[in-house]
């Protein structure tokens, strides 16, 4: 990895409109060495360039590209470069409250190894929290870092797996997508619509995944898209189109609109008043 300038980023997501806050770190650093702390936090890292070594539990591990580390509540750590050409990471601080549901008992998982080799949960993680430092949404923090906390707890913890089986998941996906459809913006948290109806969030997420294919924010980015896209063929611009539709600002509008139509609400604009 190329040598350059240092850098630290923090970006605070939230989970659902009126939810708890989850810390975001984008870093890459050269020398800096972490004093020994702590954090009330799950510290969860994923490892994209060069290679990190870090002082735990009486010991020094090391991880490299593509590794995720977990780091638990209360454990003594430090961190810094293991070689002179640095490191960079991605991590995130979870409460232990996250990688709890969707396991038996509910308990404090527990990482008997800390250095974890699983390529596509780290791609996902990676993933998820380049696209929420971009773009902080609420509900898509909320629907994609609880499953993917989750997923880690699920298959790399102690925690044993709670059962899957849920009756009604059809049913209960509908409910959902009609609350996010009528409340486009401003949608309520998923914690709130699970405590509606009587579930876990892990529950509610699952349901949703199973029935719909995609999770609440892909759902509700792809009902917006359309609702814009009769707003945007009456001739409004896409910056007058992004808050009518509930997507953050144009940027927002103007991600989901390529991901889905594979255009911009711009050239979209333009190619239909020219055809029409």
């Amino acid at each position: 990895m190329a040598n350059g300038r240092e850098q630290a980023r923090w970006t605070r997501a939230r989970l659902g409109r009126c939810g708890p806050p989850l810390d975001l770190l984008t870093a890459r650093f050269d020398r800096h060495e972490y004093a020994p702390h702590t954090h009330d936090e799950f510290t969860v890292g994923v490892t994209v360039g060069g290679r990190e070594v870090i002082a735990y539990r009486g010991g020094r591990i090391h991880s490299g590209p593509g590794s995720i580390v977990v780091l638990e509540p209360g454990e003594m750590h430090t961190g810094g470069p293991a070689a002179p050409d640095g490191y960079a990471y991605r991590a995130l601080y979870a409460d232990p409250a996250l990688l709890a549901d969707g396991t038996l008992g509910g308990g404090l998982p527990h990482f008997r190894e800390p250095v974890l080799d699983d390529p596509e949960l780290a791609t996902a993680l990676c993933r998820a929290h380049t696209d929420l430092s971009a773009h902080p949404d609420p509900l898509e923090a909320e629907s994609r870092l609880p499953w993917l906390l989750t997923a880690l707890a699920r298959r790399h913890s102690t925690s044993r797996a709670s059962d899957d089986t849920l009756p009604g998941a059809g049913r209960i996906a509908l409910a959902v997508r009609d609350r996010l459809a009528d409340e486009l913006l401003a949608p309520p948290s998923l914690a709130a619509l699970a405590t509606d109806l009587g579930l876990s969030r892990y529950q509610l997420l699952r349901a949703f995944r199973t029935t719909m294919g995609v999770p609440p924010y892909a759902w509700l980015a792809q009902y917006r898209v359309t609702r814009a896209r009769a707003l945007l063929e009456a001739g409004l611009r896409p910056a007058e189109v992004a808050p009518l539709v509930g997507f953050a600002d144009q940027a927002h509008l103007t991600r989901w609109f390529r991901r889905v139509l594979g255009v911009t609400p711009a050239a979209y604009r333009n190619s239909v008043q020219d055809g029409g």
